[in-house]
């Protein structure tokens, strides 16, 4: 029996977060420049989502680009660039035609232009699509998110728009760009790293966290559904005990 006919659909996270990690590794092994490896993790983000779809998965959201991955080598940032640009254009008509809206969080004014023309298109020409949302965090920073929140609060607060006592969780999450989404149920990450980088921080509060050693080059819909297999064996008490809710 295979890792979806394990699933129990009827407890399916909404929401869920990958941190695609391992690209660079995944090339380096196979004696290729890093930017290959990136080209095929790109199959490997339409296998997943195809996975979501096929499931009924209607929040996906993917780290395609952070903040500090500025930082690296500019030709890698160019290629990572001129990639994002090609598949966003490739992949539109997909997208619409499986009923996928595309979305994206994230720093998107710091991108060069042409991504933030191309993205903005994309994201028209899905927006009243409704089976699943897709979302890129592309120059996403998780602290970035919650210093542009805590500052939209408190200019609000100068203007006189709100009082200081009717800042609450609520108000907040309502500043982030996830807003018209729910918080992530699951957090993937693979390659073998063990951490969160900078990513989702508010939003994965009681988010449960999962991660493989599978490179994301390698890291297909069979490994999502296994994810989502060990998601449902697990008892999500949000701070009460068993008890309560059984």
């Amino acid at each position: 029996m295979g890792f979806k006919e394990q699933i129990d659909i009827t407890r399916l996270p909404e929401h869920i977060a990958i941190i695609m990690d391992g690209n660079g590794r995944w090339a380096k092994n196979q004696g290729k420049f890093r930017v290959f490896g990136h080209e095929i993790g790109v199959l490997s983000v339409k296998d997943i989502v195809e996975g979501c779809v096929d499931i009924g998965i209607k929040y996906l959201t993917v780290y395609a680009f952070s903040t500090e991955n500025w930082n690296r080598p500019i030709e890698e940032v160019n290629a990572l660039m001129e990639l994002l640009i090609s598949t966003i254009n490739q992949e539109t008509a997909t997208l619409t035609k499986n009923n996928i809206r595309l979305n994206a969080i994230g720093d998107i004014a710091s991108l060069p232009q042409k991504c933030i023309d191309d993205l903005k298109s994309a994201m028209d020409k899905t927006a009243n699509n409704t089976r699943c949302t897709l979302t890129l965090a592309l120059s996403y920073s998780a602290k970035w998110e919650i210093l542009e929140a805590a500052r939209k609060l408190a200019q609000q607060v100068k203007d006189q728009q709100i009082n200081v006592e009717d800042i609450n969780e609520e108000r907040f999450s309502a500043q982030l760009t996830t807003l018209d989404m729910p918080d992530p149920e699951l957090m993937i990450r693979t390659s073998g790293e063990h951490r969160v980088s900078n990513f989702l921080l508010w939003q994965m509060a009681y988010t449960e966290l999962y991660f493989t050693d599978t490179l994301w080059p390698d890291f297909r819909r069979e490994d999502l559904f296994e994810a989502i297999v060990d998601y449902q064996k697990r008892e999500r008490r949000f701070g009460k005990i068993s008890e309560q809710l059984n």
